[in-house]
């Protein structure tokens, strides 16, 4: 369970930090009230995911996952061009994930 808290904590940190360019530096009413509530959802179910996930494990997923799927979306959305440099760096963080929750004891498996 501890990892779909965490799911829904990367998630939630996605829209919120989509919402945050749309709040064009909280001027645009709804967009800021959506990345808010993005946000308090995400640091929720990220507080939940602490309860069985070591912090360092919950967090370096939580923000490689979520530095990629940012990029991904600002690709996507936004137009955000993205050279191989950024490319092979996002390809590094995955590894690196998978590596930490594949062989790493500290993962909490």
């Amino acid at each position: 369970m501890s990892y779909a808290f965490l799911a829904i904590a990367i998630i939630s940190e996605v829209i919120g930090t989509s919402f945050l360019k749309q709040s064009e530096g909280f001027t645009r009413p709804l967009p800021t009230l959506i990345m808010g509530i993005c946000y308090v959802v995400a640091f929720y179910f990220l507080s939940l995911t602490l309860r069985h996930i070591p912090t360092g494990v919950a967090y370096a997923i939580w923000s490689g996952v979520g530095i990629v799927l940012i990029a991904a979306i600002a690709w996507i959305v936004q137009g955000q061009k993205l050279d191989a440099a950024a490319l092979i760096g996002m390809g590094l963080i995955i590894a690196g994930v998978v590596v930490m929750n594949l062989f790493s004891a500290t993962a909490g498996h």
